[in-house]
């Protein structure tokens, strides 16, 4: 029996949630150089993201100096919010959310009585937090009372409680935009001047991640710390939230989710990492470790297979960024194709299926997968309830889960295969992945906080190959 040596409620933090009328607002910006300037004010600081998504809570962690963590009820269950903010709080003294898209934006459904699950809006209920809203000012003057007012009014149960005006053009138009927000009732907590500074480089999937640029994604965070923080008000946001009404919940643990699947036998999982493998949620090494994994990791751009490796996880990112490297990197190549020939376990995500496959855009990869992968124009992208199609290291022939693709790529296998999914888009039967021997891969993402009953059983059968 494991104990955990955490406590077991989780009682409220200081909050804030950092939202926008749309996507394109500057969400990230802000929030990345707020958190920055709550560190440089000597706050300890848990930051988190509404939403599937991995590269913004890389921005955050490097600002925070510590693991940027997702909420997203989709994927894990509205139940399970509030334990896991309570548990990424924990040793903080404020927490600052970033939304995703829009404020009320949730997942879209055919159920109009689903509107909105996973919004911004939905988790800061969730979790009793003050909404500050982001707003590029670059097209607005007297008009931005209106839309203020529209979502101050529009769901009375969400606390919109300020504005942050963002890429503002001048002192008078500063001005202005002040007055409309007055108008609206809503203090504002400050102003952002245009900057180039502010600019991350993007590509085709968002953001660059953090991870990748190293010392100048550290010189960025630096640079919007400044900027940000010379234009907000940080004392007034730490006042603000204070006021977040919390809730004392049970607190997540791995450990307690681990406890009946615990194995004694230490097996090597390696995972993934270095520029090329980026995504990951922070709850995944987690539960391994939790589960009685001695969870290492490698650079597939440069390293070897770890020695006595029992397991392996390779999970998203960017391969067809770094394609020629990876190819470069034969010993590696040949250690994972040995390894998903001794039908040892492999779990592979997105990135991870590509790079298992027998060639990316022309480059040799590892080949343990009859498939070639390509990059393409056409955006994949959405939540899909899927149900598995076989049995595998990680799931049961039958089980459902809630997952996300995000992808610009796609896989043809040269071979028939048994999938990893299948799950109907509109009149069409979808099937996702590849399941064969230890090999567990496809192009859903799923959170291990969500099934954590599949990280017991990929340690156990890494236990078995040890």
């Amino acid at each position: 029996m494991v104990i955990s040596t955490r406590p077991s409620r989780g009682l409220s933090v200081p909050t804030i949630v950092i939202a926008a009328p749309s996507s394109g607002s500057g969400k990230t910006t802000i929030t990345t150089g707020l958190i920055g300037a709550l560190v440089a004010a000597g706050h300890r600081v848990a930051p988190f993201k509404v939403g599937p998504d991995y590269i913004d809570p890389g921005y955050h962690a490097v600002a925070a100096g510590r693991p940027g963590r997702n909420l997203d009820p989709n994927l894990v269950g509205e139940h399970r919010i509030g334990p896991l903010f309570a548990a990424g709080s924990a040793g903080a003294d404020i927490a600052v959310v970033e939304g995703v898209m829009g404020l009320f934006d949730g997942r879209i459904t055919d159920d109009d009585g689903t509107l909105g699950v996973g919004s911004t809006a939905h988790v800061a209920s969730l979790i009793g937090a003050p909404v500050v809203l982001v707003v590029d000012a670059g097209g607005h003057s007297q008009s931005l009372a209106a839309l203020l007012h529209g979502f101050v009014s529009y769901d009375p149960t969400v606390h919109v409680a300020g504005v942050i005006l963002n890429r503002v053009g001048s002192d008078r138009h500063e001005a202005v935009l002040r007055q409309a927000a007055d108008r609206a009732g809503l203090p504002v907590f400050g102003a952002v001047r245009r900057a180039s500074a502010l600019s991350v480089p993007s590509r085709h999937l968002g953001l660059v991640p953090a991870a990748e640029r190293s010392a100048e994604a550290l010189a960025s965070v630096d640079a919007i710390t400044r900027l940000v923080g010379a234009g907000i008000d940080v004392e007034a946001i730490v006042r603000l939230a204070a006021t977040a009404r919390g809730s004392d919940v049970a607190l997540w643990s791995a450990a307690d989710e681990m406890a009946e699947h615990r194995v004694d036998t230490r097996p090597v999982v390696a995972v993934a990492q270095g520029a090329a493998f980026t995504f990951g949620y922070a709850e995944h090494p987690e539960l391994l470790t939790a589960a009685g994994a001695d969870v290492v990791s490698f650079d597939p751009l440069h390293d070897r297979l770890p020695e006595h490796t029992s397991a392996v996880v390779i999970g998203g990112g960017f391969p067809e960024e770094h394609a020629v490297d990876l190819a470069a990197n034969a010993g590696l190549r040949a250690d994972l194709a040995r390894h998903a020939a001794a039908g040892r376990p492999v779990h592979a995500e997105c990135a991870g299926l590509l790079y298992l496959s027998s060639m990316l855009d022309g480059h040799e990869m590892v080949g343990a997968i009859e498939a070639d992968g390509a990059f393409g124009p056409r955006l994949t992208l959405g939540y899909r309830d899927a149900v598995a199609v076989a049995d595998s290291v990680l799931y049961r022939t039958g089980e459902r889960v809630t997952g996300h693709e995000f992808h610009r790529s796609t896989v043809d296998f040269r071979t028939d295969r048994t999938p990893a999914w299948a799950w109907r888009a509109g009149e069409t039967n979808c099937a996702d992945g590849f399941v064969s021997g230890g090999i567990h891969a496809s192009y859903l993402h799923v959170h291990p906080a969500g099934v954590p009953e599949s990280i017991g059983r990929f340690v156990a059968a890494a236990g078995r190959a040890r």
